[in-house]
């Protein structure tokens, strides 16, 4: 599902596009869904205009082709309505041209807000060490002295 921001984004990269599909009197029709199938694979954004002797609206026209190839409605306008997929043959194009890859921001080494979080994660970490081996070495000596009090009064 698409955000309104990426079907704006998608709105306004249509209003360039060429009306490559047409709709005739016939409606939508299983060689009409092949051809859009076929441009959805190839471009991922269509533009269709149903003509006027056709018995359906754009808006029913551009639903029947978008539940048969699995597409997205982007807009529908007086006769033209657009649709969009994603396609796989689109995206290894955009990789190999580098436009689908975001560039990672360069993080400079001397970060101080990052040395700083470093530095009380580590002191935090020691006073844990500190205080675990306190208690550890408290739980000692207890265990060492119930025995010997034990062993007194054994004795006894």
């Amino acid at each position: 599902m698409l955000t309104s921001k990426e079907r704006a984004a998608l709105r306004s990269q249509s209003n360039n596009l060429e009306t490559t599909l047409m709709v005739g009197k016939d409606g939508v029709t299983q060689a009409v869904i092949d051809e859009a199938d076929r441009l959805l694979t190839a471009r991922e954004l269509v533009k269709g205009k149903v003509l006027e002797t056709a018995l359906m609206s754009p808006r029913e026209v551009s639903d029947a082709i978008c539940q048969a190839t699995g597409a997205q409605g982007i807009s529908c306008v007086g006769a033209k309505f657009v649709i969009w997929r994603f396609s796989e043959k689109c995206q290894e194009a955009r990789n190999q041209t580098g436009r689908a890859k975001r560039k990672e921001v360069p993080k400079s080494k001397a970060d101080p807000v990052g040395k700083g979080i470093r530095a009380r994660r580590a002191a935090a970490q020691k006073v844990r060490e500190q205080r675990n081996q306190y208690f550890r070495e408290k739980a000692i000596e207890r265990a060492i002295e119930r025995d010997r009090e034990r062993q007194l009064r054994e004795q006894k």
